[in-house]
């Protein structure tokens, strides 16, 4: 039997809300990607070159810290990823999270939140992170897509 699971960092609060209706719409289990030290409204300020969201974007090397992880990710064939997208990709924290685990045989399907673009460069940014694993194109979603949408593309994976 295949075992789905929601991951999703959310800095705002509104990928949290889409995670938790396509994981209710699917019927998988639910993470939340937290970082070690929380982000501040200072931090995501994208507007200052030296807040932390922009220095951590601006060196594709730089990996935040993850506060707790998965148990037994290797029960779970299916791992629906989602974040709020960042200067056309998915934040970093996505790409620590993802390191984590050994991904081999897996399918990973990115999704995301955002006020306007779209998932841009986000699948070549996160491939390296998910060796072995199926990485499927994603989409982004507006902030209260519904439940029959989000079940709809889901089942295609």
């Amino acid at each position: 039997m295949s075992k789905t699971l929601v991951a999703y960092f959310s800095a705002s609060g509104v990928t949290a809300k889409l995670a938790k209706t396509l994981a209710d719409a699917i019927g998988a289990d639910l993470h939340e990607i937290k970082p070690e030290t929380p982000y501040t409204d200072a931090d995501l300020n994208w507007n200052n070159p030296k807040s932390r969201s922009s220095v951590e974007m601006n060196d594709k090397s730089f990996r935040p810290p993850v506060a707790g992880g998965v148990d037994h990710m290797e029960e779970y064939d299916r791992i629906f990823v989602g974040f709020p997208i960042w200067w056309y990709v998915a934040p970093t924290i996505i790409n620590t999270f993802l390191e984590q685990y050994d991904l081999a045989g897996k399918t990973v399907v990115p999704f995301a939140t955002s006020g306007g673009s779209g998932m841009g460069n986000t699948n070549r940014e996160l491939k390296d992170s998910c060796k072995g694993a199926n990485l499927k194109e994603g989409k982004r979603f507006s902030a209260n897509a519904g439940t029959s949408e989000l079940k709809t593309w889901a089942e295609q994976f």
